[in-house]
């Protein structure tokens, strides 16, 4: 029996026509499934639903998600990632509840996902010390836009970063990210403006990466987790609310790691206060 899919030409180009006909006629796709983006059942027979596209550099996998969520797409995952993603599909959902807060592991930002705006310009650079990768430590928590808890990232390198061929130490972590589009907090309680080409990757309840424009078209990893985190119902439940993740970058010491909200909110609005945190709200890709 057909489904009521939608494969983008983007996935179709990567399945090919043939497969793709088969899904559409029901073939190979599920009668029911799990949203990969908000993790609630669905059912292919009865609503919109989007195909979604893993791909790794040896490993592709298709996922299926409610067509209100997430658009059909092919989404560029680290293979290390993409095959913890299938272990987590073939097992059961018995993860223990997670803080209030979720932290993610650290990751060298240059070496493992050299980020670039839409014009090709890297962003952010190489690391100044030499010899020594740049470190992006990344935080999640609600913080209030006025009465409404925003899902947020706080983006926080462990030492200075700056543009490529930069070996005077200087940190201009928060100036290529505004060379890409981030724009400068004034106030907490307002939400920033979205940042085209930009998004936040979230599958099965998990954060795996922050995606930027591709040179080349689609979408590339700016950061991606060594392992995908975990994050909280209540994270997870407002990003898919907003259909968006505010994320806010600060330089190197500015916040650090804080094990409640409401201390993370302190240190983001004395950082505020000293002008720097640039921020962007970002989709949710939901993949």
């Amino acid at each position: 029996m057909p489904r009521m899919l939608d494969v983008s030409d983007e996935v179709r180009s990567e399945i090919g026509d043939d497969e793709a006909d088969r899904l559409l006629g029901g073939a190979h796709a599920p009668d029911s499934y799990e949203c990969t983006s908000c993790r609630t059942p669905g059912d292919s027979l009865q609503e919109p639903t989007s195909t979604v596209l893993f791909v790794g550099e040896e490993t592709a996998v298709l996922a299926f998600a409610h067509a209100r969520c997430i658009p059909s797409q092919v989404v560029p995952v680290a293979e290390e990632q993409l095959v913890g993603a299938v272990r987590s599909i073939s097992q059961a959902q018995t993860d223990a509840p997670t803080p209030t807060v979720a932290r993610t592991p650290v990751v060298p930002a240059p070496a493992a996902a050299p980020a670039a705006d839409a014009a090709g310009t890297p962003v952010p650079g190489q690391p100044t010390a030499p010899g020594q990768a740049a470190i992006l430590g990344i935080t999640c928590g609600l913080v209030l836009h006025g009465d409404t808890g925003h899902a947020s990232l706080v983006v926080e390198p462990t030492g200075p970063v700056g543009r490529p061929g930069n070996t005077s130490g200087t940190d201009e972590f928060l100036d290529l990210l505004q060379d890409a589009g981030f724009q400068p907090v004034t106030d907490l309680n307002r939400t920033p403006d979205q940042l085209p080409g930009w998004s936040v990757l979230v599958a099965m309840g998990k954060l795996h990466a922050i995606l930027q424009p591709a040179a080349a078209g689609g979408s590339t990893g700016w950061w991606q987790a060594h392992q995908p985190l975990q994050v909280t119902d209540a994270w997870r439940f407002a990003a898919n609310q907003l259909a968006e993740v505010t994320m806010y970058a600060v330089p190197a010491g500015m916040v650090g790691r804080q094990p409640r909200e409401d201390l993370l909110r302190q240190a983001l609005e004395r950082a505020v206060a000293l002008g720097q945190v640039v921020a962007a709200s970002l989709p949710l890709a939901g993949t």
